[in-house]
């Protein structure tokens, strides 16, 4: 069955992501999750933490009893596409890329990875820049059952209890406010 390989930012993770995940699940039974950008914190596109990030896919792989089945590692980007596979290789290892970006695919293929194409599903809904835009307008609301209806459509139930609980709505209120500490 051999092992699977999804790249993402997961700036925050989303029902798209789920989907992808479940897919590769399906077909795979071990799964390397790559968190991409993994240096990359506090700014408008990249708002949490690659440990934060972490905490996030393990708690929806708990709530969808995937924990055994998968591996996270982080990977900073090197803004290099050229010799992207060969630094992203050191870090999750070989395998087939489970994928639906045309460009990640082309660069995996070119390099010899073996590639799962997977359809993308409801691209629209599911774009990381319209749900960070949800949750900074959600910021300001303060109100969680609000939060939690908006969300759910787009965001995994677990993913909205992590972002309530761990202040994550707040923190797109505060990123282009003031410096952080962390």
């Amino acid at each position: 069955m051999g092992k699977g390989i999804v790249l993402g930012r997961f700036q925050p993770f989303h029902n798209g992501h789920a989907y992808l995940l479940e897919h590769a699940l399906s077909e795979f039974e071990q799964v390397t999750i790559a968190i991409g950008s993994a240096q990359e914190e506090w700014t408008a596109d990249n708002p949490f933490s690659v440990q934060e990030r972490t905490d996030m896919i393990l708690s929806w792989a708990t709530a969808n009893e995937f924990q055994g089945n998968i591996t996270i590692v982080g990977i900073d980007d090197i803004n290099d596409p050229p010799n992207w596979v060969q630094h992203a290789s050191e870090h999750h290892g070989e395998g087939t890329l489970v994928t639906s970006d045309e460009a990640t695919k082309n660069l995996y293929e070119e390099s010899g990875f073996s590639v799962h194409w997977v359809d993308l599903h409801e691209r629209g809904q599911f774009e990381g820049w319209r749900i960070r835009q949800t949750c900074m307008m959600l910021s300001t609301v303060y109100d969680d059952e609000a939060a939690r209806m908006v969300l759910l459509p787009s965001v995994p139930e677990s993913i909205i209890e992590w972002l309530i609980t761990n202040d994550g709505l707040y923190r797109f209120s505060q990123i282009n406010s003031t410096p952080h500490a962390g």
